[in-house]
């Protein structure tokens, strides 16, 4: 996707017209009293969380009440239950304006002025160069787990026809203790139809356990596994050596970083580097001056990220932020008439990019 660009240059001057010391003049941002120029954000970095979680349906068979009386089975499900679990949790940076960081190029008469690329959300990417703007990629899918299969399709004429639940389940056991006589019947080869070909012996035996298996879940119960995607964005303001990002729970899934009906998942946020303070002197108070109509930009510092949940790890990354960095200038010389300089800028940072003349 290519940046918006925006020219400066309201109208064609001469060259005749122009003089040697035209610069371009930027100028910290005021909105409602810039009327000629165009405005631009630097960013600040800001992450989407991503959070993937596998949703465990577990519901009790219709014949529940009967599990331990004709197949012996203990501990089934009585009722329906929900259980989740934590699979993983990624961080995306992208770059967010920083309203406290606006600027504005400033139209001047006898300039060369220069094209100015910004993104959607009026961040800047680029002078005198086009650059694209990136956008965060599509969040996965969802996936709906595959839903049992109807026993009902499983059930003789006879087990249909019973007059009672407590009927059904009896002939729905007697039928699968029936399958597994027949299935160990094929693998000792005692049975009539055994086929001599191995392929369609195991076929037969993989559809003699698909039909226990569905006729059992009458008993047993049933589980359908679901993963779900959540999203949500995280601005960080400050370092934090243990935050709440958001709540787990295993009966509730995702929550709010305030519902204390979940664990909490905690992030830390470290800023690994400095930016050494230049000592002031008045050499460098007067070039500072003269640099003050120049294009301002972010030195970002590389901060370390750790998200965990119960002890476990997630997230461990380090990355460029601009917030915790500083703001820098461009000399305006470098965008008079006597040179092209093309810059670009990194969307999620502000950082300085490529620097060509």
């Amino acid at each position: 996707m290519k940046t918006h660009l925006y020219s400066l240059i309201p109208i064609l001057f001469s060259a005749l017209s122009l003089t040697a010391t035209a610069q371009t003049e930027v100028e910290r941002f005021v909105p409602g009293s810039t009327l000629e120029g165009v405005a631009y954000y630097l960013p600040r970095t800001a992450f989407r969380v991503t959070v993937i979680a596998e949703k465990t349906t577990i519901r009790p068979g219709d014949f529940h009440k009967y599990a331990d009386r004709y197949l012996r089975l203990q501990n089934v499900p009585t009722e329906e239950s929900v259980q989740w679990n934590l699979k993983s949790i990624t961080m995306e940076p992208f770059g967010k304006p920083d309203k406290d960081k606006a600027y504005s190029i400033k139209i001047k008469s006898k300039t060369v002025a220069p094209l100015v690329g910004l993104s959607r959300d009026g961040i800047l990417l680029s002078i005198n160069c086009d650059a694209d703007e990136s956008f965060l990629p599509d969040l996965p899918k969802p996936e709906k787990g595959q839903a049992p299969e109807n026993p009902r399709s499983y059930m003789t004429q006879e087990i249909l026809a019973a007059g009672s639940s407590a009927k059904m389940a009896e002939l729905c056991a007697q039928e699968i203790y029936d399958i597994r006589e027949s299935k160990n019947a094929l693998i000792r080869g005692e049975a009539e139809n055994t086929p001599k070909d191995g392929a369609q012996l195991k076929l037969m035996l993989d559809q003699l356990d698909k039909q226990a298996s569905v006729l059992e879940s009458l008993f047993s119960g049933t589980s359908q596994i679901d993963t779900e995607v959540f999203s949500f964005f995280y601005d960080p303001q400050q370092e934090t050596d243990r935050d709440v990002l958001f709540r787990f729970s295993q009966k509730l899934g995702v929550l709010d970083a305030d519902n204390l009906a979940g664990e909490p998942v905690i992030i830390s946020l470290k800023v690994m580097e400095t930016i050494p303070t230049t000592v002031p002197s008045e050499e460098t108070a007067k070039k500072r001056a003269k640099m003050e109509h120049g294009v301002y930009y972010n030195i970002p510092v590389r901060a370390k990220i750790n998200i965990t949940y119960n002890s476990q790890e997630y997230v461990n990354m380090e990355t460029p932020m601009a917030q915790f960095g500083i703001v820098e200038i461009l000399s305006s010389t470098l965008f008079d008439k006597k040179t092209n300089t093309q810059v670009t800028f990194f969307q999620t940072t502000g950082g300085t990019k490529d620097v060509m003349e």
